[in-house]
């Protein structure tokens, strides 16, 4: 595959449909700030030097940066895009025209003085801490409430994928068959909870793993309880990534996509935002358990090879490849790990215990500690996608 190939059918897409989620995100922060009477300072696509920017009329740089992994609003008393208060007396940044004592939006540049009565005003480390909690948590917020649009909109216009729970075909010596699971056998309850489509049995089992399973069962209009002990075993899927999978062993009847009304549609949209999101947490609780390997966890270049599968496959694997991506990405700046928004959510809930926030040293250690975090995690993800498209091994070809 040539460099042009690359870019147009992989670094195109990931990066289109990442701008569109952090723009998401970030706006989330934006409107809960604005609403709050915080004064914005920056809105920025991607971090590092800036590309291209503007004005609007209310002071705030509206920018495209270089590094398009991510993106951050600069509110009015940060001292920098992670969100950390400024001191009370600080140097503020000189102004975008350079302009020696110039205020701009925050501290006079190149003098040290604390905030003004007016300045306090529009400072987000002055707001109460209701406002702050709000603020923050509007950007994970933001992001499943996008891909609960996303899906309403699917499942309204295109149907929402689902199967009959009902049995097609049993494989042989499977845990289906073991357990006397039959061709036409309608499933009931998994594991106490009730089933709809075919597709909460395979999430039932995927989440369960090696654990056996008790099914109830429709059969010649009789309920038969039974126990299966799915297999586990290794599938590679259309990526190319292999996963440590449970196999029960069973085939669905049919698939076929159901539209709702826009009521329907949207509790429907609620229901399966909630299951992705427990779904992850789900896979992610084991993968720290050890249950899953941790080579399922893909970074910055397995979500583009999957932005370009997904951009092959059309408009409608984008559209859902998107609400998933969105939840995870609402779901991951929920952790507790200073840097990212659980992070601050974490300090002001410290906050509302002590009656006051925690120590600037204690901040600043936390950040650092969470700026290490993240780092890791970064370079752990991206090592994983690389030793999995053989990256290494054609480095040491190329070079031999």
């Amino acid at each position: 595959m040539d460099l042009l190939n690359l870019i147009g059918d992989y670094l195109i897409p990931f990066l289109v449909i990442l701008t569109i989620l952090v723009f998401i995100h970030e706006m989330g922060h934006y409107l809960a700030a604005r609403r709050c009477g915080v004064k914005i300072e920056a809105f920025s696509i991607g971090f590092g030097p800036e590309l291209f920017g503007w004005y609007d009329k209310q002071g705030t740089r509206w920018k495209v940066s270089a590094v398009p992994l991510g993106g951050y609003v600069k509110m009015f008393g940060d001292a920098d895009v992670t969100s950390r208060p400024a001191p009370s007396a600080s140097k503020a940044e000189a102004n975008s025209g350079g302009q020696a004592g110039e205020e701009t939006g925050g501290w006079a540049s190149g003098v040290e003085r604390p905030l003004t009565d007016e300045e306090r005003a529009v400072s987000f480390h002055h707001k109460t801490l209701g406002q702050r909690t709000f603020i923050v948590a509007a950007g994970p917020a933001a992001n499943f409430i996008f891909a609960a649009v996303l899906l309403t909109g699917f499942f309204a216009f295109i149907g929402q994928p689902t199967t009959p729970p009902v049995i097609g075909q049993v494989l042989e010596n499977s845990a289906a068959e073991v357990a006397d699971i039959r061709s036409g056998d309608r499933i009931l309850e998994v594991n106490g909870n009730r089933i709809e489509r075919f597709e909460q049995i395979q999430r039932a089992v995927q989440l369960n793993l090696d654990q056996p399973l008790e099914i109830l069962v429709e059969r010649d209009g009789q309920q038969v309880p039974l126990t299966a002990t799915p297999e586990i075993v290794d599938q590679e899927d259309n990526f190319g990534n292999v996963h440590r999978m449970a196999r029960l062993g069973v085939g669905a009847s049919g698939t076929e996509y159901v539209r709702y009304g826009p009521g329907e549609a949207l509790w429907r949209a609620g229901e399966e935002t909630v299951s992705l999101t427990a779904a992850t947490l789900r896979a992610l609780g084991q993968i720290v358990t050890g249950v899953r390997s941790t080579d399922e966890l893909g970074g910055p270049v397995r979500i583009a090879e999957m932005s370009g599968h997904v951009a092959m496959a059309g408009i409608i694997s984008v559209a859902w490849f998107m609400a998933v991506l969105s939840i995870n990405l609402g779901l991951i700046n929920l952790f507790p790990v200073p840097m990212l928004d659980g992070g601050h959510l974490l300090f002001y809930a410290v906050e509302a215990v002590r009656g006051r926030p925690l120590g600037e040293r204690a901040q600043e250690l936390g950040f650092r500690i969470g700026l290490a975090l993240v780092v890791m995690l970064f370079v752990f993800v991206t090592w994983n996608d690389l030793t999995r498209l053989q990256f290494f091994n054609f480095l040491v070809g190329w070079i031999s």
